[in-house]
């Protein structure tokens, strides 16, 4: 693997509740949403955490058999896109399905595709959550959701038809 560095605030291995199946989650440093009642204020600081390579990273991770995917979530994993996408490419070799979890509405990432690294951590993505938690809207009937603003997007039929294709379990 090529060197990668990614300030994370954290891992979860065995994780049930981000995303579907048995998955590990790595929770990304850096966050300049700052949504009220967010469960992760302390992914906030963009110089919190630790700066780990990829290499260290995946020893803190090990795949087995029972793991089916991998998802990033934060802070904001596209405030390190072009690394996250170099992690997510390399698990999804490895046959896991990559969950992405952002403050950013499809619609703004979609104007956003310039910005190093977009393209490619959408490309790697196979199912994206979007938008900022509200509170007013937190719900815990929407699987895998925080608030039922957010929508669980299938990005590869989505970038094919140009249009949102929500995810289907």
């Amino acid at each position: 693997m090529e060197t990668i560095r990614l300030r994370i605030a954290g891992v979860v291995r065995e994780s049930i509740v981000d995303g579907p199946g048995l998955r590990h989650t790595i929770f990304c440093q850096g966050c300049e949403h700052a949504c009220p009642g967010c469960h992760n204020p302390e992914t906030w600081d963009l110089q919190g955490g630790e700066t780990v390579d990829g290499e260290t990273l995946l020893q803190r991770i090990p795949i087995h058999p029972l793991i089916s995917g991998i998802t990033f979530s934060g802070g904001e994993p596209f405030l390190q896109a072009p690394a996250v996408a170099g992690l997510a490419a390399y698990f999804k070799k490895l046959g896991l399905n990559i969950w992405v979890y952002t403050g950013y509405r499809w619609e703004d990432l979609m104007n956003r595709m310039d910005q190093p690294g977009y393209r490619e951590l959408l490309s790697v993505t196979d199912v994206l959550v979007d938008g900022p938690f509200i509170q007013s809207l937190r719900t815990t009937s929407h699987p895998f959701r925080g608030s039922s603003n957010q929508r669980l997007i299938a990005v590869a039929q989505s970038l094919d038809s140009g249009a949102i294709v929500e995810w289907q379990p």
